[in-house]
């Protein structure tokens, strides 16, 4: 039996999700959720394993409806940040209340998506300027063959840049180099969350790989909560088993849980 993890106080889990089954879903979703999982649950799941605080990434499928992601973020006390799905196009007062709910962060989640929108259209790019005026950050989950398409207008325009999932690292590691060139400029993250979204790669090289290409300062962690499409597969406490895996050494585990997300999601204490 792998004994419990030492977690630093103010310890963050930074990707997982509220969902309801009775709201509207996107067409051309590629999951939709099997069971109601609310933040009062999620708050209960963090209280239960010594985890502080946590970070509700937006869903694919309900579109850029945030409206369950904001009334959970409105009743956290604080606990938790949020991640929101929005059109381009979104006003500046629209952005200013995901903010002030909590949001820190855009996501583009593109996965599956066919044909690939582009990052770089007259419409994203007055956005990111508009997030970096802000504190917030682009989120951007898509298959690893793409990052080279996704990434280049969002580095140029100087906004923070958080890449889900090991950073969609495939076999060989043929975007490291592009990986590398964009934690060079020192507004990258990368969350290492969702093995099972790997196609059978081994997660804890990819993390020894990424803390020495990343440090820990770049890295987040992630549990992925409640496991959309793996919900028999995973539970908490094995997410903080393969946590240990991964990162055996506490003092860079500590950065990730504490130090990193405290930066990038101003949690408090």
């Amino acid at each position: 039996m792998t004994p419990p993890l030492n977690l630093p106080a103010g310890a963050a889990d930074c990707h997982a999700h509220v969902l309801r089954t009775d709201l509207p879903l996107v067409a051309g979703r590629h999951s939709a959720p099997l069971h109601n999982a609310e933040v009062d649950e999620y708050l209960r799941v963090l209280d239960a394993h010594g985890i502080c605080y946590g970070v509700l990434t937006a869903p694919s499928f309900y579109g850029s409806d945030n409206g369950l992601l904001l009334r959970s973020l409105q009743v956290a006390g604080g606990r938790l940040r949020g991640t929101a799905l929005v059109e381009p196009e979104i006003g500046d007062a629209e952005l200013d209340m995901l903010y002030a709910h909590g949001v820190r962060g855009v996501r583009l989640n593109w996965l599956r998506r066919r044909p690939l929108p582009d990052s770089g259209s007259r419409a994203y790019r007055a956005l990111y300027p508009r997030l970096r005026e802000r504190g917030m950050h682009v989120e951007v989950y898509v298959e690893g063959e793409h990052l080279a398409a996704v990434l280049p207008p969002i580095l140029a325009s100087g906004v923070r840049l958080v890449l889900d999932h090991f950073g969609g690292l495939t076999p060989g590691f043929p975007t490291l180099g592009l990986l590398r060139e964009a934690l060079a400029q020192g507004q990258t993250w990368i969350k290492l969350s969702a093995p099972y979204r790997l196609a059978g790669q081994d997660a804890a090289a990819l993390s020894a790989l990424l803390l020495r290409e990343a440090g820990a300062q770049r890295l987040l962690w992630g549990t992925d909560w409640p496991w959309v499409s793996h919900e028999s597969e995973v539970d908490y406490g094995r997410c903080l088993d393969w946590l240990g895996d991964w990162l055996p050494d506490p003092g860079p585990r500590d950065i990730i849980l504490r130090d990193t997300p405290k930066l990038l999601f101003d949690f408090e204490g």
